[in-house]
């Protein structure tokens, strides 16, 4: 459809100041309204962000921009004229890109492919693979995004995806980006170089909306900010007249503690014990773990800190039976677990995954579903191999409520459904309620506001105060030195560095993370594995 067409009452006065304008949005699903009487307005060449917790409706009101979603009421306008949106095809002739939250890239395509798919050049009936490479390339390298656009997108990290999806948006000469949680899969580094190239892209002109939880991102590179609560507008800030703290309480309606709480530590028994263990990469078969040991006790939180991609998946992978290790061996509870199945293992250990939806989810089960996953036969909800509908729907409905998991639906609301925060909650809900002895906490706070960050971390810290051991696996710098009592630093690998809490900065522990420091006592060991 032609951008002109578009247009659907050229009479209105245009508007210099907003390129687009949404005006008492609302948008309903079954048992929610989702977005209530929402107004947003996008100045041209401005970086807005939008703030609210998970379930607030920031990715639905974003879904009708693009046009995933009709409202049921509500004008969108561009350019101060009134426009409808019924799809994407819609919104791309309008200008209007998106980068979602979950990449919508075919995984067997290469770059290439996926940049041009729907958009393709045409020489005569052919497409004309020649142009489209040297105009992707161009693009690449105007904007530093140095993508391989040969690469398929299977073999590529999440940060190199999420430069395909931009290029998707530049390719289709979008001049409004909406970015849906673009850092919540991303490194420190790469959430860096995104916040560099979203100021490039505002000099330019273009008009930036992004969704974030966190607060510093949009104190760093933000111009104003609309937050949402429970699907209604609070208000829009200029971020120069504004701090963090009264972002939070905007968003989440009560003064939100940004620091985590805690009473030193009392390690007791050990829990679990990693020795000399190596396991084999997924991807190319070398050693992504090699010759690790390290030990987690009953009333601690120990944490393995490092940037992604140095080993810390596969570690996890081995410790909750997902892989088989190549050597080593892992004890828990006194308990040789190196040959023991992932049932076995979950007698006495709690995972929360790094991938929700791989591996924290059955995305078309429904909540109550998903609940007791692990837990399904035990008498508690079985009894002679038939499910107990009745005590999975009251045990769902307590952690839903204790919890403050957001559905639609409650109980029976189909995971796939729900906000991407809220299916973290309910997977941290049915783990941290097991009671196993050892937490192994994966990324634990990604794609969460500040008000489930500072939930989760109390629930973190109130297993280590009963005594339970947990292990957190986190690349978050903030979260590494406010919540661990203990810190082991991965780098290719390897454990390089090992830091009571209090005993490094976080400047010196990027260095480690970086592969720019080894503590001596590492060195030798790392000369010996060559």
């Amino acid at each position: 459809m032609a951008k002109e067409n578009q247009v659907i009452n050229s009479n209105v006065t245009k508007n210099d100041d907003y390129v687009i304008e949404m005006l008492n949005i609302t948008k309903e699903f079954p048992g929610i309204i989702a977005n209530d009487d929402i107004t947003l307005q996008l100045r041209r060449g401005e970086i807005h962000t939008l703030l609210g917790e998970n379930g607030a409706g920031k990715s639905t009101l974003m879904s009708v921009l693009f046009g995933l979603y009709m409202p049921e009421k509500g004008t969108i306008k561009k350019n101060g004229q009134v426009v409808n949106i019924k799809g994407p095809n819609d919104a791309n002739d309008l200008g209007i890109g998106m980068v979602h939250q979950h990449f919508k890239l075919v995984e067997v395509y290469s770059v290439l492919d996926n940049i041009i798919l729907g958009a393709e050049p045409k020489k005569g009936l052919f497409l004309d693979r020649k142009k489209a490479r040297q105009e992707v390339e161009e693009l690449s390298n105007k904007y530093g995004l140095n993508v391989d656009v040969d690469a398929k997108i299977e073999d590529i990290s999440v940060g190199m995806q999420q430069r395909v999806e931009i290029l998707k948006m530049l390719y289709r000469d979008n001049e409004i980006l909406i970015f849906d949680e673009p850092t919540a899969v991303l490194t420190p580094q790469e959430i860096t170089e995104l916040m560099n190239i979203m100021r490039g892209f505002a000099k330019e002109g273009k008009s930036i909306l992004f969704s974030t939880h966190k607060l510093n991102e949009i104190m760093a590179v933000a111009d104003r900010c609309t937050v949402l609560r429970k699907g209604k507008y609070i208000g829009t800030v200029d971020i120069k007249n504004t701090d963090a703290q009264q972002l939070s309480t905007m968003m989440v309606g009560r003064p939100v503690q940004l620091k985590v709480d805690k009473d030193p530590h009392q390690a007791k028994d050990v829990v679990l014990t990693v020795q000399d263990l190596c396991v084999r990469s997924q991807m190319n078969k070398k050693l992504s773990v090699n010759n690790v040991s390290f030990e987690v006790r009953k009333g601690e939180i120990v944490c393995i800190a490092g940037i992604e991609g140095n080993g810390q998946t596969d570690l996890v992978y081995a410790l909750t039976g997902l892989t088989n290790t190549e050597s080593g061996k892992i004890t828990l509870c006194e308990k040789d677990i190196t040959r023991s199945s992932v049932r076995k293992r979950a007698e006495n250990l709690s995972h929360i995954p790094e991938d929700r939806h791989k591996f924290g989810l059955v995305l078309d089960f429904s909540l109550e579903q998903n609940m007791v996953l692990q837990r399904y036969w035990q008498p508690d909800f079985q009894k002679a191999g038939f499910i107990k509908f009745d005590a999975v729907r009251e045990y769902s409905d307590k952690l839903i409520e204790d919890f403050d998991v957001r559905s639609g639906q409650g109980s029976i609301t189909i995971a796939r459904s729900m906000s991407g925060g809220n299916q973290q909650k309910a997977i941290v809900a049915r783990e941290i309620n097991k009671g196993s002895e050892l937490l192994v906490a994966v990324q634990p706070t990604r794609g969460l506001d500040v008000g489930a960050i500072e939930y989760i971390h109390k629930q973190l810290v109130d297993q280590r105060d009963q005594d339970k051991a947990v292990l957190l696996v986190s690349l978050e710098l903030d979260e590494v030195m406010s919540v661990s009592d203990r810190i082991y630093v991965m780098y290719e690998g390897e454990i390089v560095g090992e830091f009571a809490q209090g005993e490094v900065t976080a400047q010196e522990l990027g260095l480690y993370m970086a592969g720019a420091k080894r503590q001596e006592k590492y060195l030798k060991k790392g000369a010996d594995n060559e």
